[in-house]
C-alpha cells in the first residue's frame, strides 16, 4: 500500500495540525496521544513517511527506538510509573488507526490501562499539564 501523505501524523510533521510536543530531534518527533489509554500516553513517530515497520528504513527504525527509550524514561519518571508499556501496531488489521509508523509509550501495565486503543479524546488542558511534567523529566 502506498504511503498517504495526508494522514494526521504527516500533517503534524508539516505543522498543519498542532500537537503537544514532548521531544524532537532530526529524525523523530514525540507528542501526547490525544486519545490516551493512560495518563502520560505518548507517541513517537519518524519524520520519514512510512505506514508500517515493514516500509520504514532501518535508520528511521533505529532512531524511533532510541527516542522511544528516551521518552519512556521521561514518562516513567514524570508519572512515577511502576512500569512502562511500549507497543507498535502494523496495519489496520492489527489495530493501527493512523497509517504512519508510530510507537506508543504508556506509564502503566496492560491490565491497568482500562481504556481501549484510541477510544476517547482527552481534555487538551489535562494533556498539556501532563506534557509539562514529562518535558521537565528529560
Amino acid at each position: 500500500m502506498a504511503y498517504d501523505p495526508q494522514n494526521i501524523f504527516a500533517k503534524i510533521l508539516r505543522g498543519e495540525i498542532p500537537c503537544i510536543k514532548l521531544y524532537e530531534d532530526e529524525h523523530t518527533l514525540s507528542f501526547m496521544d490525544i486519545m490516551p489509554q493512560a495518563d502520560g500516553h505518548a507517541l513517537v513517530i519518524p519524520k520519514e513517511g512510512a505506514e508500517t515497520l515493514l516500509e520504514l528504513s532501518d535508520d528511521s527504525a533505529a532512531a524511533c527506538i532510541k527516542t522511544a527509550k528516551k521518552v519512556a524514561a521521561a514518562v516513567k519518571k514524570a508519572m512515577d510509573a511502576p512500569g512502562i508499556v511500549i507497543f507498535q501496531l502494523n496495519g489496520a488489521a492489527a489495530g493501527q488507526t493512523v497509517p504512519h509508523y508510530h510507537v506508543h509509550v504508556l506509564p502503566s501495565s496492560l491490565g491497568a490501562m482500562g481504556k481501549g486503543h484510541a477510544s476517547k479524546m482527552e481534555d487538551q488542558a489535562k494533556l498539556q499539564a501532563i506534557a509539562e511534567k514529562i518535558r521537565a523529566a528529560f
